[in-house]
C-alpha cells in the first residue's frame, strides 16, 4: 500500500515527536547548568520550541529567557556550547544521527505583548466593546423588530 501524501509543508507526527524530545533533553540539560561557557553562566534559558528539518539531522531550536529577550551573548554562547549539547542529546534521544542544533530567539512572547498592549489602548478598547441598543429598536419575541429578522 503506497504512503499517503504529506500536506504540503506540514512536519510528519515523527518530526513533531523527535522534536518534542529533543526539547525535552535540552531543557533537562539547561535545568541541570551544565554548560561551561562565561555567556551563560547563572542565566535561565528555556527552549519553548524545537523544529526538525524532514531528515532529522537538523532542528531548529526557538529559546527565551525568563521574563526577557535572549541576548547576543547568550545566544553566541548557545552556538559555542553547541557541540556538547549535541552530544547531550544523541545520548537521551535514540536516533540515527545526532542531530544539529540551530539556536533562534523566540519573539512569540514579544509579539503576543505588543498585541496585548494595542487591544488596551482606549481607540482600541472602544470598538472592541458592545454598543448599547438604539431606542426603539426593541426586537419582539419572534426575533423581528424594526431592523428586519434577527
Amino acid at each position: 500500500m503506497a504512503k499517503k501524501p504529506a500536506t504540503a509543508g506540514a512536519p510528519s507526527q515523527r518530526m513533531l515527536r523527535v522534536a518534542e524530545e529533543v526539547r525535552h533533553a535540552l531543557s533537562a540539560v539547561f535545568l541541570r547548568g551544565e554548560m561551561h561557557d562565561p555567556d551563560l553562566d547563572g542565566r535561565h534559558i528555556t527552549v519553548t520550541e524545537v523544529r526538525a528539518s524532514p531528515d532529522l539531522k537538523h532542528m531548529t531550536c526557538f529559546v527565551a529567557a525568563l521574563g526577557r529577550a535572549v541576548t547576543k551573548e547568550e545566544l553566541q554562547g548557545l552556538r559555542r556550547v553547541q557541540p556538547y549539547l549535541r552530544t547531550q542529546v544523541a545520548r537521551a534521544v535514540r536516533l540515527k544521527f545526532a542531530p544539529e542544533m540551530h539556536f533562534q530567539p523566540d519573539t512569540a512572547l514579544d509579539y503576543a505583548m505588543k498585541i496585548d498592549a494595542v487591544m488596551r489602548r482606549p481607540e482600541v478598547r472602544q470598538d472592541l466593546e458592545p454598543r448599547p441598543a438604539r431606542p426603539g429598536a426593541e426586537r419582539r419575541e419572534d426575533g423581528e423588530g424594526e431592523d428586519g429578522p434577527a
